[in-house]
């Protein structure tokens, strides 16, 4: 052995973590540190754990919001709740045909609705444990459980898409809303309510919820008599919810082993408890987060599991990473522009994706490579040779091509696609995400810049409303955006208007708006709309 395959060696049984039980594994040794740099963050940790523990102990954590963060300890006894249970019997209710719908049909599907971690988390369980063809087996096939559904967003196209392939008597809508005033799920709970009316179906019967006690969605629901509300803790994030009844809940209707995620969860979790920081893995991918991005997040993390079923992390991880990490004021309340961006794809896709820029480009990241040993299903392409050998082939080959030009590369692997070893990356990155907001001195649990973007949204809203209100007044028009903002006082308001006028324009046809509004593109003088009264 050369002496320089020697150092690597024993870099690599320096810096890897081994979890015997559970056959996890993640090696640090392809990130550019040196001793010393650790040995310098190394202190650092002491008051770290010591946050970590208070987060455990019940503190306020999230002073802003004046708030305890309990998702790692509220499931630690999770499943031996009542709640838990409560939920088993819902599904198995469904399940059975016990709980049927208005017309006393079995259910057959569910719709998620939801945004955010609402949804990102129950996707990223439905697409890693049932796969992408889920709704294309058979109820034999699924076991009785439910086809899967969602609505993330407040698109139209996205409603439509589900309404055309849902049968509404046999479909159970799941409105998850922790404040129960989320706009976009308000939306498409709405739209919901209206279709179901529109095909003589009483909403009630096919719906239940998932909120805090109290909230807007929970007297909603009260008030409605919906078939089940269930109650959501409001010391648990949306990002952080997949553990907790936001994700078990349609877990459960999709027949996945919720019980099996929550114990590889807290089993990640005794692990990242170790104060120190060569054993707890949490802890080491915070350091290395922080000294690759030097504590700024100046390099970019990448995710690329080499699994098609694990396709949805690096999508599930830009939020719980870039809403936890991305503020622009410290616990200080210093203005520091804290973050990481994430972005992802799958191998070996991603060798035909992005990997060129990664391998010959810019300087600006560090990647993480997760792998799964055990294959789906036996594939022989030669002899000796199965499909699986050669992903695992192009990982190897690509994380060796990448160190070799310099690059920073982490490497974790997992024995199998499943609900314990799901549980145990979700609980990785959310103590990692903890721990690198104490290195950094910001508060992981608030979301300010989310909040922002809702007030000036309501504002635009709010000009709409007027527009609608004052165009009969204004009718017949003809003329420029700018033409129209001063016949109504609204100069100082013309960007949010041309872009009013634009949306109004496309749907004049099928919106309830007492006038008609059409454009047309005038190479002279740009867009020109008419206003008309209907």
């Amino acid at each position: 052995m050369s002496e320089q395959n020697a150092m690597w060696i024993e870099r690599c049984h320096k810096y890897t973590i081994i979890d015997g039980e559970s056959s996890f594994q993640i090696n640090f040794a392809g990130m550019k540190f040196e001793d010393e740099d650790l040995q310098a963050i190394e202190p650092r940790f002491t008051s770290v754990h010591a946050e970590m523990q208070k987060i455990e102990c019940g503190e306020i954590k999230n002073p802003d919001e004046n708030r305890k963060v309990t998702h790692f300890t509220d499931r630690s006894v999770y499943s031996g709740s009542a709640e838990f249970a409560d939920v088993e019997e819902f599904a198995a209710d469904i399940r059975s045909g016990k709980l049927t719908g208005s017309t006393g049909k079995r259910f057959q599907a569910a719709i998620i609705n939801g945004i955010g971690g609402s949804a990102l988390g129950p996707q990223l369980l439905q697409m890693a444990l049932n796969g992408p063809y889920w709704n294309e087996l058979s109820e034999e096939q699924r076991g009785g459980n439910l086809k899967i559904y969602f609505l993330d967003n407040t698109d139209t196209a996205g409603a439509a898409d589900a309404m055309r392939v849902c049968d509404l008597e046999t479909t159970l809508v799941v409105n998850i809303s922790k404040s129960g005033g989320t706009q976009e799920t308000k939306n498409n709970m709405i739209f919901c309510e209206n279709a179901y009316a529109k095909a003589g179906l009483p909403f009630a019967k096919h719906a239940c919820a998932i909120t805090m006690k109290s909230s807007e969605l929970d007297l909603h629901a009260s008030r409605e008599g919906w078939l089940k509300t269930f109650e959501m803790a409001e010391s648990i994030g949306g990002r952080t919810s997949v553990t907790s009844i936001v994700g078990h809940l349609p877990a459960a209707l999709a027949g996945i082993d919720f019980g099996a995620l929550l114990e590889g969860a807290c089993h990640m979790d005794a692990l990242t408890r170790n104060p120190a920081l060569l054993h707890n893995p949490a802890y080491m991918l915070s350091a290395m987060w922080y000294i690759a991005g030097n504590g700024k997040g100046d390099k970019n993390m990448v995710i690329v599991p080499y699994s098609d079923r694990l396709i949805l992390l690096s999508r599930y991880l830009q939020q719980l990473v870039m809403e936890s990490l991305g503020k622009e004021l410290d616990l200080d309340g210093n203005v520091v522009h804290q973050g990481l961006n994430v972005f992802g794809n799958k191998g070996g896709t991603d060798a035909h994706a992005f990997i060129q820029q990664l391998n010959d480009g810019r300087n600006d990241f560090f990647i993480t490579f997760i792998e799964v040993l055990k294959d789906s299903t036996p594939a022989p392409v030669s002899d000796g040779i199965d499909m699986g050998d050669y992903l695992h082939g192009f990982l190897t080959g690509l994380s060796n091509a990448l160190r070799g030009h310099g690059r920073s590369v982490i490497e974790m692997r997992i024995p199998e696609v499943n609900a314990f070893c799901l549980g145990m990356i979700i609980a990785l990155y959310e103590r990692a995400v903890a721990a690198y907001a104490e290195l950094i001195h910001i508060n992981a649990f608030h979301q300010p810049g989310v909040q922002a973007y809702k007030l000036a949204s309501k504002g635009v809203i709010k000009l709409l409303t007027e527009l609608e209100s004052s165009l009969p007044s204004v009718a017949p028009f003809s003329g420029s955006a700018a033409e129209l903002a001063q016949k109504l006082n609204l100069e100082d308001n013309l960007y949010e208007l041309e872009g009013i006028l634009a949306k109004l324009s496309a749907n004049s046809d099928t919106r309830q708006i007492p006038v008609r509004i059409d454009r047309a593109w005038s190479k002279d003088g740009g867009w020109v709309y008419t206003v008309e009264t209907k």
